[in-house]
């Protein structure tokens, strides 16, 4: 049986929580369970208009759909709220330039779906941690061109400008991936306010450090934070063979 928990925290430095995030481990539409996380941008409430409305559009369709497929089911989705949003901003010049990142992932027996626009994140770990997204990112590029390596994209100054994002262009240009799950391992998704503020190592440790999975999220804010906690933050984690783990932390055989 399939677990997860999910929690948005506003962070140390920010006035408005921008994140918005969706959770149901049970059916929507013809999707088993659906797990959304978005970062808004934008100036005022835009972003956190943004990252709500593309949500809440994505669950709507999800909802109706008739598509068997998951990637299209996430893939339409996607693409009418970011059709919508963009709508949206044309109706109300305090929502010009608005958008959001959106990480979208649905589990169907032993596979994880993996939608991504932006530099939200989704990665898989067990002994050790995987980032199964890619950042759409100007850093991302960089770093794939060879121009910086990884050290110093974590400190760079332009790493918040994102390549990619839900209202930016009238087409949207979205990364799918297709992920086997293993027995043990925990999925999880957040927005950059966690990784910026963590390691992946950290993450790993934090995440293989407590017992529980609300606990589990809970240390992950509460280290985001401790950390500076310079933006919003964002964490869905889920435990696709929740049954499979016994009390003591092991496998059950």
């Amino acid at each position: 049986m399939l677990k997860s928990f999910s929690v948005t925290d506003i962070g140390k430095k920010r006035k408005l929580n921008q994140d918005y995030i969706f959770s149901s481990d049970s059916r929507i539409g013809n999707l088993s369970n659906v797990f959304i996380v978005a970062d808004g941008m934008g100036g005022h409430n835009a972003g956190d208009f943004a990252s709500r409305f593309t949500v809440d559009t994505m669950v709507e369709e999800i909802e109706r759909s008739f598509e068997q497929s998951p990637v299209r089911i996430l893939e339409r989705a996607i693409k009418i709220a970011n059709r919508k949003l963009r709508e949206k901003a044309a109706e109300n010049d305090s929502f010009t330039g608005m958008g959001t990142t959106v990480v979208a992932c649905t589990v169907l027996g032993r596979y994880l779906q993996v939608a991504n626009v932006g530099d939200s994140r989704l990665y898989v770990i067990n002994d050790k941690i995987t980032q199964i997204t890619r950042d759409h990112s100007l850093v991302e590029e960089m770093v794939r061109l060879g121009g910086i390596d990884r050290e110093t994209a974590r400190a760079h100054l332009d790493k918040n400008i994102i390549t990619r994002a839900i209202g930016a262009t009238d087409t949207v240009d979205i990364d799918f991936f297709n992920v086997e799950l293993n027995r043990g391992d925990i999925v999880l998704m957040c927005s950059d306010g966690l990784t910026n503020m963590l390691e992946d190592e950290e993450i790993r440790m934090i995440v293989s450090g407590q017992r529980d999975i609300i606990e589990k999220a809970q240390k992950l804010v509460e280290a985001a934070n401790n950390n500076g906690g310079k933006d919003n933050i964002a964490v869905i984690l889920i435990e696709p063979f929740a049954d499979d783990v016994s009390h003591d932390g092991g496998i059950d055989g």
